[in-house]
Formats: C-alpha cells, structure tokens, sequence
C-alpha cells in the first residue's frame, strides 16, 4: 500500500526532497515498512545475526493488543479493557548507499508503547520508559553502508496494571529515517511564535537552534521565507551571520512582519509555513544548495485569558466548549488511522465543540496537525500522576527521573502548533496533600513549560482543591490558570476569594447545572467535558470493555447527551426528540457524574418495550425559539425555549405512528426532527460518508450498516450478525459497533448489530479501482454499496 505520511512534528520537511539521498539538503522517509514483529522475548533478538525470518511481517503503526483476544483473566483487567499486555519484539532490515557516509542519520519515533529499548545493529541507542512521548536517537557511527543494517525494538507492557485506561501496545505509531548534512537543524528546533498580531499587521518570530558536528568550523546565515495560506511566498528574510564552531550551536533569531494576515481561528484556521535555509557565505549564489532545509507550518493568532471575561481569541470573547479525549480509536486500538480521527472530529464540531483536551497525555503529532486545520483549541496534557501512583505498575515509576524531559521533549514537539493554547502538569495528581512535595514539583514542571515555551500558559487539573487546601496552601496560585476538576461552584468560589485568578474547568460532568455554571459566569473560560468519546477500558466490570461517557459512541454515533449538548453549544438551528425511561444515574461518591458503564435511559425511538397503551416521557432538545411537537399529524402543543437551558418535555400517551417535533425562529421552520414506530426487521442498509477513499494508511471509510423495517425505519432492537465482504482492490480493516460490552474482536469480518447498527472500517489496496461492500443477515435482505478509490 502506499504511504501518504503525514508528518506530525513541528518540522514538516519539503516533500520534493523525497526520497532523496547523498547531495540533498535534507532526506526523510517513512519507516513504517518492513518491520517484522515476535509477542515474545527471544534472547539476542538485538543482535544483527538473530534470525527473524520466520516472525510475521507488519507495518506500523502496530497496536499489537487490540488484536485481542478480550478476556477476564488478562493483567491489564478492566483499566486495559480485558486486553493483552506483555513483551514484543520489532526489528527492520535495511540498506543505505555508500555515498551516504558523511551525512548524520537519526531514526525519528512517534510513540511506542511502552518501556521501549532501541538498538542499531546489536549497538543500544536508548531506552524511554513513557509510552506516549516522541522521541529520536542518532544512528550515525553504527551503520553499515552499503550492507544490512537491523533496527530492533523492545516494548514491554508486561507489568500490569500500569493505566486507568486502555493504551496499547507496541510501535503504535509513526518511524521515520531523517538525514542531514553535518551542519543541521536538530530535531524540534524551528520555534515560530507571533508576538504582535492585529487585524493589519503581525510580527512573526522564528527562533532557529543550528548545529555543527563537522570538523571545521561554520559560517552560516537563515535565509527565511514566509509562505501564505495559498503556498505562496509572501515575503523572505535573512539573519545576519554567526560562525559556529566545530562540535558548537547557534541560536538564530528573526523578527518578520506580515500586513493583513488571514488569522487563525476556529471558522477560518489558516495556516502559514515558515521555510528555513541554513546557508554559508557561498550559498547565497544562485543555485547553491543550503547546508539544511525545513519547513515548519504555523498560525497567526492572539489569544488570552482574562481574569474578568474569560478567553480572547483575536480579539473575541467566548467560551471554551471543550471535551476530554483519550488516546484510542476503538476498534484500531492506539494504532489510529487520521480518518478516523477527522470523522470524530468533525461530528463533535456539529455539535459546537470548540476544543479539545488530550486527556491525560501527548497526543500522536499529527492529531495536533488535524486540530490545526480543523480550528480546534487544544489543552496539551502531559501526565496523569506525579510520585504517587494510581496504579502499580504506572508512571509514577519513572516520574523523578524522566518527567522533566518527557515534558520538555513533547513542548518542544508541539510548540508551533496554533490550536494549543493550554499545557496542562497533571491530572487529579494524588500529591497535592503533601502540599511541599506538590508545590516543589509543580514548581520545576511550570519552570520548564515557561523555558521551552514561553508564549503558553500553564494549568493543571486539580482535584477536590478545597480539601486538599490547594486555594489556601499556594499551589493553585503556581498556575497561571487554575484548572479544576469538577465541583464548578468551588472554583467559582475561589475566583471570587480572589478575583485575579483565571479559571478553567478542566474535567466537567455533561449535565445542565455544568452548563449553567460555565453560562452564567463571565470569568469562567471554559469547560471540557467528561468525555467526548466513549473510550476502551476504565471498566469496572467483565464483560464490559469501554467507558460509556462520551457525546458520541465509539463509532462516532451522536448520543442524546451529544444532542441536548448541541442545543446549548451549536449555532446551527436544530432539535432533536428522545425518550426517557428513567432518571439519569449518578454514582453517590464526591464528584457524583454519570457511572462510566451506567445502563441507558434516553432512547431516540418512537419503537418502546411495551406496545401496548402508556405514557412516554419524551424530551426534545433544541437551540431554537419555540417547538411544537405532533403525534401522527395531531399538536401536543407548542413550547417555548427555557431560560435555564432545560429541555421541552412532554408526557405523550403511546400510540405507533409518528412522532415530530418542528422548531421554528421567528415564523419559519428552522429545524425538524421525526420519529417513527418500526416493525419487524426485514432488510439492510448501507450508509456511508465516504463514497471515494484513498490508497493510503490514513485513509477509512466508514461504511455503516442499519438494520430497517420494510418502510426503512431502523429497528432500535435489532441485534443480527451482520456478515460483511469486499470485492474490489479494499479489505475490511475493522468491525465495530457501539455495544461497549461486546466482546468480539474487532479484526473480523462480521459484528452484531446494537440497537440496529454496526461498522465496518474499509481501507483500499489499490491506487484506482472500485470498492464493493455487501452486508448479509440470516432473514434479510443483503445491501450493497460501493466506494471509489481517488487520490489522495
């Protein structure tokens, strides 16, 4: 399959350098193929003459794990969604030409899950134990140029368990080779800030760390030119000169004025590149290559939070309408195709969602690059535990020693990034009630976050605060946002103890008094709920595999939650109507939210248990004036919206027919919604937003199967095991549905339909050709559609 790599980290290299090799500026190539993986740990598997041939060949990204199978008895229990955990070897052949010597090679890691060990040719390169930090290691001196040479890689999720949620298993994101001519521009070193931005002008500051590992020293200048949103070169700079000596570095700074910059924000996120040349006093000849090259993509933004008003972007205030994500991609498990996320992305932005927080770790960099041209707002979190563990086996093994620089590597990662405009310490950390132990920590850790990147602030998200006095000890004042979990009246009342303090919520319960908290306080920033997704593993029970909080399901299906969510956070007229069969649950310990497995009680159907004569209790949520509800044609009344946000409610006598609801502005219709009682399940449909899909790793299609009546109303207790098959140049790359106690696996080819509905993910094989996905059922009729395969 061809590879369309999409580079996530801050240096987006020109890809007309490709694949280039001696005598180029700068080469970079996607190593995710041609690995070899053993779930084992064989001795010497290090070495160069270990024989591999018989492991079975893969590419990465590989979560090994979400293979499954799911079982009861596997270590990472409930926490890790009954997966498997343990040892798993890597390794890669490959060959590089002989008029490579001379040039620097580094090999280039996205994430490997977990406690990862790195050699080259039998020569160890490092060891990381955090499983979701980026990281690289020179391979200059250890190659054999012009012969085999082995990358072996040794991740361990043996010791278990080691995270509250599901976080896979193995190099479960991107490799790349990068190599540079001796005098370089070291990983993660552009840094483009935009200190000065209006509407008419903007200065930009590019920041450019340059390295010589020649023998001689070098003198060298930047050359740097600005390219619009269009690709096209606005304007070009230079810096003056500095010698860099043998084995030295310099720093090279750069102020650049921009008139009329296109600014980035959430309905127009445009973006910039910034092009950066390394070159010596000769280079500036016509045709003289640059000693080093890069390209690093960026927005034109201000933004701010007050203590007052809340949070300003480009000189609008509004809120921050965020939500808590974790890492997976259900049924891909950590190994996540872009698609994926863009689909889920874009859903959430249907319902107003403005941000995103990367609960509660770094995220894959091209994530960041997806919320950058998609104009989500990011809170990048680096740790869910300081020294004192939630789990046995979890980072607070490794937090003395590594955290400074896992929090340094990942900010110097995600530095250019526009959509990020928090960086968050911690999550709920369990030293705050050592207050000088916490405060000694959080200390060092905002030190950092400031030395890296001084152009962000720094929050953190606390937990029950009052009761471990972070308000009255000092620690909550170490922020320079005060970001708390839960309990919006406390941290409403600390903004008023002290009315400078800016304030966030961090981790809040989707639920009408959150909302209101957040309304009808100007100081309050923003909220990010628990949890956009549904999300593997945090279950407290077998056979559940998956945490049931989120606006969405793990398919991405719009939950009623997400609904009522989108009636207080969308601008976009709608309304919806769903059932309530009972109260929503809440859990009686302190924060008191939703449990995370807790049994439905909305359901968007007019098809209930009983057919035979009661009363519904129908809730319809809408963002528009008034609605008016209808059974089979007749009104059940008129509604106006609430003042305190609160649904429009009915109690309808049940009969089969149609049920509507007509939201109206002013005298026209705004929006319309309608449910329909279904009868016996007779047929399948297929559905599908992605009739074209590319050749490419990162490309899904999301073809959704929905069991219908002979009218095509969806049966909401349908549960048939679909069959799915391509013919064509596709494969079937998953299968899923929402059911977060289903425990098939889902590298299948057929799922059982929950409340009418499953998934199959379909990649294509191919570069041209036609894809055909058909559905079969015992006692249904089949369907069918196809997918077009086009560029990518």
């Amino acid at each position: 399959m061809k590879r369309n790599f999409i580079i996530g980290s801050l240096a987006i290299l020109f890809l007309s350098l490709l694949p280039g090799r001696a005598g180029d500026v700068r080469t970079i190539e996607s190593f995710d193929a041609g690995w070899r993986l053993m779930q084992d740990d064989p001795g010497n598997a290090e070495q160069v003459a270990f024989d591999d041939s018989s492991w079975p060949a893969v590419e990465v990204p590989n979560d090994w794990s979400i293979a499954g199978p799911f079982a009861e008895t596997n270590l990472a229990g409930g926490a890790g969604a009954f997966l498997p955990s343990g040892i798993a070897w890597y390794r890669k052949h490959f060959t590089l030409p002989a008029g490579d010597i001379g040039r620097r090679t580094f090999i280039e890691f996205d994430g490997v899950m977990a406690n990862s060990d790195v050699w080259i040719n039998g020569f160890h390169l490092g060891h990381r134990p955090y499983g979701y930090v980026s990281f690289s290691y020179e391979l200059t001196g250890h190659l054999n140029y012009g012969g085999d040479n082995v990358l072996a890689v040794r991740a361990d999720t043996s010791l278990q368990p080691a995270s509250r949620w599901y976080a896979g298993a193995g190099i479960y994101r991107h490799v790349r080779l990068v190599e540079t001519s001796p005098v370089y521009i070291p990983q993660w070193q552009t840094f483009i800030s935009t200190p000065q931005v209006s509407q008419t002008q903007a200065t930009v500051h590019a920041q450019v760390l340059v390295t010589n590992v020649d023998s001689r020293p070098h003198q060298i200048f930047l050359k740097i030119s600005i390219l619009g949103p269009d690709g096209k070169i606005i304007t070009t700079a230079q810096t003056p000169s500095q010698t860099i000596a043998s084995s030295g570095c310099a720093q090279f700074d750069r102020d650049i004025v921009i008139g009329n910059p296109e600014r980035w924000d959430g309905e127009h996120p445009s973006l910039y590149q910034a092009q950066v040349e390394v070159r010596g006093p000769d280079a500036s000849t016509a045709g003289q290559p640059a000693d080093d090259d890069e390209r690093v993509s960026f927005g034109i933004r201000e933004y701010h939070f007050d203590a007052d008003t809340g949070f300003w972007l480009n000189g609008k205030n509004f809120k921050i309408k965020g939500v808590c994500l974790h890492a997976d991609g259900s049924a891909f498990g950590a190994a996540i195709p872009l698609g994926v996320w863009e689909e889920r992305l874009k859903t959430l932005k249907s319902l107003g969602v403005n941000a995103i927080r990367t609960a509660h770790n770094p995220p894959a960099p091209e994530f960041l690059d997806l919320c950058d041209r998609m104009g989500f707002l990011v809170m990048d979190e680096f740790f869910d535990c300081w020294t004192v563990g939630k789990n046995p086996e979890d980072y607070h093994l490794y937090f003395k020693e590594w955290s400074k620089q896992d929090e340094r590597d990942s900010i110097l990662r995600d530095r250019n990034h526009p959509s990020i405009i928090l960086y968050s310490v911690g999550n709920e950390i369990h030293d705050t009630p050592d207050a000088e132990l916490a405060k000694g920590i959080l200390k060092g850790l905002v030190e950092v976050a400031h030395a890296t990147d001084p152009t962000r602030p720094v929050t953190q998200a606390l937990l029950r605060p009052n009761k471990s006095h972070d308000y009255d000890d000092g620690l909550a004042d170490m922020l320079d946002i005060v970001g708390q979990n839960y309990r919006e009246n406390e941290i409403l009342a600390a903004h008023d103890q002290k009315p400078t303090r800016k304030i966030i919520g961090t981790e809040n319960h989707p639920d009408r008094p959150t909302w209101l908290a957040l309304r009808d306080h100007p100081a309050y920033a923003g909220q990010f709920l628990w949890s956009g997704i549904d999300y593997l593993g945090e279950s407290r029970r077998w056979p559940v595999i998956a945490a049931g909080a989120g606006l969405l399901d793990r398919t991405s299906g719009i939950k009623p939650i997400g609904y009522e969510y989108a009636s207080w956070w969308s601008d976009r007229p709608m309304v919806f109507i769903t059932r309530r069969i009972a109260p929503t649950e809440r859990v009686s310990a302190d924060p008191g939210f939703t449990p995370l497995d807790a049994r439905p009680v909305l359901f968007p159907d007019w098809t209930p248990a009983n057919p035979g004569p009661h009363t519904e209790d129908v809730e319809v949520y809408s963002n528009c004036k008034e609605v008016e509800l209808f059974l089979n044609g007749k009104s059940l009344g008129v509604q106006e919206i609430h003042d305190d946000a609160a649904p429009r409610v009915w109690q309808v006598p049940y009969v089969p027919g149609e049920l509507k609801a007509i939201a109206r502005n002013g005298s026209g219709i705004a929006a319309t919604d309608e449910l329909v009682t279904a009868g016996k399940a007779a047929r399948i449909v297929l559905m599908t937003d992605h009739k074209k899909i590319a050749d490419d790793w990162n490309a899904v299609a999301f073809v959704r199967a929905e069991v219908v009546d002979e009218h095509g109303v969806l049966v909401p207790g349908a549960d048939n095991l679909i069959s799915f098959t391509t013919s064509g140049p596709g494969t079937i790359a998953a299968v899923d549905s929402a059911d977060n106690a289903c425990t098939d696996p889902f590298r299948a080819d057929q799922r059982h339909a929950y409340r009418g509905e499953c998934v199959a993910y379909i990649k294509a094989n191919a570069a041209s050709g036609r894809i055909e996905v058909s559905a079969s059922s015992p006692g249904l009729k089949n369907a069918a559609i196809t997918l077009r395969i086009s560029g990518p």
